[in-house]
């Protein structure tokens, strides 16, 4: 946690806010990846997931948690992000983060699967131990909308410590740029803006390696 190390006054500095909470809203320039997808019968939803959760696994702030009143860092990510059913209501999927991309997709549609099919809300997280929530990041895709803010529900603003990302609908431009509305939430005490842009910057690299 040598980063941490360094900014424990930042971290003290907005840990005494009632709401901690920084939320960036931007759009998120990339090369146009479907066409790959497309080509390697990749479904393009959990193949830019993947390559999200493999950048922020590249940077330490997002690993960041406070448990019991002590700030940790976490060794995993468990995904979670939500999904509408065909009755139009939303369910929560969740499961491990995995670095081979087969194994990730894979976990990724039977989680999408397993909520598909239940009229119960599910995966909420109250259901676990505080600890082992800590290990989630919360994402929500919005496909039908090219949004320019965001506002996610937060349980307690002083304790709200888990990452939340969300993407809106994807369009190029004329020089075939894919441009993507994009959000992130966290906690100011770990992550500041330059950090979003370290993470915008490593999911860009990737994408054009590609």
């Amino acid at each position: 946690m040598k980063q941490f190390h360094l900014r424990q006054d930042r971290f003290k500095f907005f840990e005494s806010f009632e709401n901690p909470l920084l939320n960036m809203c931007f759009e998120l320039e990339v090369k146009d990846f479907r066409p790959y997808c497309k080509a390697q019968g990749l479904p393009v939803f959990h193949f830019f997931l993947y390559q999200l959760f493999m950048s922020l696994n590249q940077n330490e702030n997002f690993k960041y948690r406070i448990h019991q009143g002590e700030v940790i860092k976490i060794d995993k990510f468990i995904a979670s992000y939500t999904i509408i059913n065909e009755q139009n209501l939303f369910n929560y999927t969740r499961f491990e983060n995995h670095p081979d991309m087969k194994t990730f997709i894979e976990r990724s549609l039977a989680a999408k699967e397993e909520v598909m099919n239940s009229m119960a809300l599910m995966n909420t997280g109250i259901e676990l131990p505080e600890r082992e929530l800590k290990n989630y990041i919360f994402i929500t895709s919005i496909p039908w909308l090219r949004f320019t803010s965001i506002e996610h529900p937060v349980y307690k603003f002083k304790s709200a410590d888990i990452p939340s990302i969300s993407w809106g609908k994807f369009t190029t431009d004329d020089k075939g740029t894919l441009k993507i509305p994009f959000s992130v939430q966290a906690h100011h005490g770990f992550v500041d803006a330059f950090h979003i842009h370290q993470l915008a910057e490593t999911i860009s690299a990737r994408l054009s390696s590609v």
